[in-house]
């Protein structure tokens, strides 16, 4: 389960560029860096990531339209606008030890101070308690925080049959959707377990996790998942941040 204690002392990835080091000329449709031009795209980026230019938060709203919704408690996560402020390269692998239910009642206890991104029930429902702009404290390490999304899952590490067939496949089509919106690189460097990370004493997903299994589902989810991706692109309008789902208020 996600856990602040211990962070790391790992340097954080870099930040994206913004206009405290950058000279953006909007108007002309081209930025001048260095003597260089950059892409339209780039400055459209850039654009996007002043704070003035950033649509409002609206609770419910989903990254993953798969999802239901039910917050985390804000004490367990912090507010960024990833990754204009920091990129998102890692997917990170969580156990509960414990329910579904008694991981949605601690990530929505202000004393716990940790939470993921999203939860997966053994019958593959998935829930959304942060949105994937902001940073989940679910690593133990800064670094890794600000970089990643964290997802758990149902169930304890010593108990294979904890991991159902329904888990794996929603969870791997979860995976495969971050990957496809993020760019991020289906291997395992890039999607990894709690007990990978640096500077923790985590052991999830633990020795029953069945690693070929998760990461051939993802990769035969990718193709279905690259698609939406694109589409969502070619469909997203001025204003909006999500995806409208059912949701529970938050705590």
């Amino acid at each position: 389960m996600g856990s602040e204690s211990g962070r790391g002392s790992r340097k954080k990835p870099a930040k994206k560029p913004g206009t405290t080091r950058r000279a953006v000329l909007i108007g002309g449709g081209a930025a001048l860096v260095g003597g260089g031009l950059w892409a339209q795209e780039e400055i459209e980026r850039l654009w996007r990531g002043m704070p003035w230019v950033r649509p409002p938060r609206k609770e419910g709203e989903l990254d993953f339209a798969g999802a239901q919704w039910v917050s985390a408690n804000a004490a367990n996560w912090r507010l960024a606008w990833r990754p204009d402020d920091y990129e998102i390269d890692r997917v990170v692998i969580h156990v509960v030890q414990g329910s579904y239910a008694t991981a949605l009642k601690v990530f929505r206890d202000p004393l716990h101070k940790a939470a993921t991104h999203y939860v997966v029930r053994k019958d593959g429902h998935v829930a959304q308690m942060i949105r994937e702009y902001d940073v989940a404290y679910h690593c133990g390490n800064r670094s890794y925080n600000e970089r990643s999304i964290g997802i758990e899952h149902e169930g304890f590490v010593d108990r294979p049959q904890d991991f159902t067939d329904a888990m794996y496949a929603g969870s791997a089509r979860l995976t495969a959707d971050i990957c496809a919106r993020h760019d991020i690189p289906v291997d395992r460097e890039h999607i990894v377990g709690h007990v990978e990370i640096p500077g923790t004493d985590h052991t999830d997903p633990g020795p029953h996790w069945d690693w070929d299994r998760y990461m051939k589902l993802v990769r035969a989810a990718m193709p279905e998942a690259k698609r939406a991706a694109e589409d969502s692109k070619r469909t997203r309008t001025a204003g909006e941040t999500g995806t409208p789902g059912s949701r529970v208020p938050a705590a």
